[in-house]
This record gives C-alpha cells, sequence and structure tokens, in this order.
C-alpha cells in the first residue's frame, strides 16, 4: 500500500473510528482529538515503516488506548452496577445510534468498548478481543454486560441539563453569531487575536490573523447557511442551519475560545458532519 492509498484509508475510516472514540470519551467533540492523536500515531507508524497485516483493526486499537488515556487523564469514568440478570440480545443499531454519547461515559470500559464495537460498528467478539487486548469470554462477557446497562440507563428518566453560560460567555458568542448574520466579518477580523488559530476539522488547520482572513472571505461568498446561538455538549457555540430547510438540527457547528475579549481559536465542523452523530445540543437564540 503506497502513501496515497494509505492516507485514503484513513479518510475513509475516519467516520467509523469517530463513532468509536465519541461514545468511550462520551463526547462528540473529545472524541474528535483523540481521533486526531490516533492518526497522527498511525501517519507516524507509516513514516517510521511500522507494518500492520490489519489496518483497521490496529486502527482500533491504538483509538481504543487513546481514549482510555484520555479518560483517565481527565478521571471520568463512572461505573454504572450492574445485576446478575444479564439480557444477551444485541441492543438495534438505530437504538444504540440514538443513545446519547454521555450515557456510554457510564459503563465499564470494557463493556462500553464492547457495545460499540459490535452493536455500532459490528465487528466479531474475536476482533473485539484484539482491541482490547482481552480474552474472547471476557470480551462475551462485556458485551453482555454492557448491552444490559445500556438498557436500564435507557429506561431511567431523561436527565435534560441547559448548560449554563456566564455572562460573559453569552456576550461574546451572541455578538460573534450577531456579526456572521449581518456579514459584518471586519468586525470580526478585528476581534482575532495576533496568534489565532483556525482549525477546520477534517480540512486545514492555520494560524496568525492575516492567514484566516481567507475563511471569512468564503463565508462571505455563501449564502446557504443560517447561524444561531447554541450551546454544543454545554460549550458556547454558533450553530450554522440549512437556509432552504427548518431549522431542526444544524448542519454544523463553530466553536469559539475566547482570551479576555479577544479571539484565540476558532474550530469549525464544517467538513466534519459524522460529529453530528447523536451529539448534544441545545439552540438558545
Amino acid at each position: 500500500m503506497n502513501t496515497d492509498e494509505f492516507e485514503e484509508r484513513l479518510t475513509t475510516l475516519r467516520p467509523r473510528l469517530h463513532r468509536y472514540c465519541a461514545r468511550m470519551t462520551g463526547s462528540a467533540i473529545n472524541g474528535e482529538d483523540v481521533l486526531q492523536e490516533t492518526l497522527v500515531k498511525a501517519l507516524r507508524a507509516r513514516a517510521q515503516g511500522v507494518e500492520v497485516d490489519n489496518l483497521e483493526g490496529w486502527l482500533f486499537r491504538v483509538a481504543h488506548n487513546a481514549s482510555l488515556d484520555f479518560l483517565r487523564d481527565r478521571s471520568r469514568n463512572t461505573v454504572v452496577p450492574l445485576t446478575e440478570d444479564v439480557e444477551a440480545a444485541p441492543i438495534p443499531e438505530a437504538d444504540v445510534v440514538a443513545i446519547g454519547f454521555q450515557m456510554f461515559l457510564r459503563l465499564p470500559e470494557l463493556q462500553r468498548c464492547a457495545v460499540i464495537l459490535k452493536d455500532v460498528l459490528g465487528h466479531s467478539v474475536e476482533e473485539i478481543a484484539d482491541i482490547a487486548e482481552c480474552s474472547p469470554t471476557a470480551a462475551k462477557s462485556a458485551l453482555q454486560r454492557g448491552r444490559a446497562g445500556l438498557r436500564r440507563l435507557a429506561q431511567a428518566p431523561e436527565d435534560t441539563r441547559l448548560p449554563l453560560l456566564s455572562d460573559s460567555d453569552r456576550q461574546k458568542i451572541t455578538a460573534y453569531v450577531d456579526l456572521f448574520r449581518s456579514g459584518d466579518f471586519d468586525a470580526i477580523r478585528a476581534m482575532l487575536s495576533d496568534d489565532v488559530k483556525l482549525d477546520l476539522v477534517n480540512r486545514l488547520k492555520l494560524e496568525g490573523r492575516d492567514r484566516i482572513g481567507l475563511y471569512f472571505t468564503r463565508y462571505a461568498e455563501v449564502t446557504k447557511w443560517r447561524f444561531a446561538l447554541g450551546a454544543v455538549e454545554g460549550q458556547p457555540a454558533m450553530l450554522v442551519f440549512d437556509s432552504t430547510g427548518a431549522m431542526e438540527r444544524p448542519a454544523h457547528f463553530v466553536l469559539i475560545d475566547w482570551s479576555e475579549s479577544r479571539i484565540i481559536k476558532i474550530r469549525d465542523f464544517l467538513f466534519a458532519p459524522y460529529v453530528l452523530e447523536a451529539i448534544d445540543w441545545v439552540r438558545l437564540g
């Protein structure tokens, strides 16, 4: 496999890998961070001449370990207690996809891994064991218990918490969205720090006020979008909707990081539609 074929294979696998990382970390946004780390490791291994027989299996193992590292660094792993009354029947994929990412986070790591790989991505028990580096018996047991745990969690009352934004955060993101709506991109450029970073997820990264000017020019040229104030996984966000349809679900979203009154980072998910799957979002205005 030459370099172009290798990179094309990574691109093809990216949405599947994100589905795994997002559910393992309990966040579509954090899942994208872990996914990027996984792909960087893959490209580095390729450059060092590492050969693997099963690229997909190897990538999922790297993603699995990167997800565990992420969780352990943040001490976010909460275990849900289960009884011995285990229901072994698979959960339909449509039902699994509809389950919020945070619900997966309440399962123990191996159970979470097994359910995602089997019921979301279609891996065999043997493949789960290889990726999680455990025995097939342990993988099968984890799958059964994970399914039972998700069924129990899905039956519990839904906990819908609206994001609590500070007045300062709300004012900043509101001003940003209002300027996008009015097309006043010069005013937005004036808010940028000199070393502002742009991450056009899954497409390119740029740094510096002068280098990212074209980003706003492209938005100014396109009339297909409508913009709204919102929050994604509790973070202030600009929600972007297709102007030709109802504003029932965003087409993509943009996250903004600030340092006092200056924008220091823009993270735009226009080219990463897979991140929107089952994401927690709310429109605030």
